[in-house]
């Protein structure tokens, strides 16, 4: 029985080395081209080709004609998709199809020359009758005026759009030279009280102007002290608060520019605004802007400049004059080339 049983286990293992061995088998050369020439006839776009097929060794060659490269690379991949195929040489030529020529009109539909002859005698008496009567037309017709010319209207031009405004920072420590348009006097004015100004100076940066002379500046008193009010020494603190160039006003921080009167009949200035001289040269440009407006009469009666009053020692700033402060912060402003008064004639800051 075990004798059986194992005779039965070996004929079933042979079977199975068999048909393994039949399985792994490459398919032969003819099976290949085959398998390959159906593919390739099964391809909407190859059917009807004359297309050789021929397999050696896992190596097929393609030969004969396809109308495109598409047509050609379709081909080569039907052949290398086959199994057991190593390598494919594609052979295909690109050969165009042939235009259609249009169909010749078959013999029994062309006219006979008797009735070809008729047709033409008709058509040129057809012609002839059309140009007599476009002719006469024409003579009685007399032709119409032609039409005036109408005139060219030149094609607006759209201006080039400004440049966009430039923000320069003025650093701290820049100096301002302002000339006053609003008279301080100690014994009228007040702490807080605001007085009006112009920029004596361009203001620069890089040699470039970005606040013209002429813009406008504000500002206020600190401190006012008259000697006429209270035993001691008139003193005048002025601070300049804001300056307007281009449209746009911009606040500004400046040092404290102080005067005080002498007891002994002295103003003595920590910094030296307007000076002798200045009644003058107000004379000479009496209403030429702002700070001119005081006439010809201001300027003849300040011909001493800044000075003390004789009584109660007090302390008198005309208009036109000038003084000079120093930024404490930088300040960013739109640079602007031309200001409201900058054709106002400037003053020496030291005057």
């Amino acid at each position: 029985m075990k004798a059986r049983a194992s005779v039965y286990l070996s004929a079933v293992v042979l079977l199975s080395l068999l048909v393994a061995a039949g399985c792994s088998k490459a398919p032969n050369d003819a099976q290949m081209a085959s398998d390959i020439q159906a593919k390739i006839n099964s391809d909407s776009g190859l059917q009807g080709k004359q297309l050789g097929v021929q397999a050696a060794n896992g190596t097929v060659t393609l030969s004969g004609s396809v109308d495109n490269d598409a047509q050609r690379d379709a081909a080569a991949r039907y052949a290398a998709s086959e199994p057991g195929v190593k390598q494919v040489v594609n052979n295909l030529q690109v050969e165009p199809a042939a235009p259609v020529q249009t169909a010749q009109t078959p013999e029994e539909t062309k006219p006979s020359p008797a009735s070809s002859r008729r047709h033409e005698r008709s058509k040129k008496h057809e012609d002839d009758s059309a140009a007599s009567s476009a002719n006469n037309v024409a003579q009685a017709t007399p032709p119409p005026p032609a039409p005036a010319a109408a005139p060219v209207t030149p094609a607006p031009t759209t201006p080039p759009p400004p440049p966009p405004p430039q923000k320069v920072t003025i650093p701290s420590g820049t100096a301002l030279a302002v000339r006053l348009i609003d008279p301080i006097d100690s014994e009228k004015n007040q702490a807080g009280d605001v007085f009006h100004a112009t920029l004596n100076n361009p203001l620069t940066v890089d040699g470039d102007v970005v606040v013209p002379s002429g813009s406008d500046v504000q500002g206020h008193l600190a401190d006012v002290k008259s000697a006429g009010k209270f035993a001691g020494q008139s003193v005048v603190v002025l601070q300049l608060d804001s300056i307007t160039s281009g449209g746009q006003t911009y606040n500004i921080q400046t040092d404290q520019y102080k005067k005080q009167g002498s007891s002994r009949g002295k103003n003595t200035a920590e910094k030296v605004g307007a000076g002798a001289g200045i009644g003058a040269i107000i004379g000479a440009i009496a209403g030429g802007g702002k700070g001119a407006a005081i006439g010809a009469a201001a300027g003849g009666g300040l011909g001493g400049g800044i000075q003390a009053a004789t009584k109660g020692q007090q302390i008198k700033l005309p208009s036109e004059s000038v003084l000079n402060f120093t930024l404490q912060a930088p300040v960013t402003v739109i640079a602007s080339q031309q200001g409201p008064n900058s054709n106002r004639q400037k003053l020496d800051a030291n005057q």
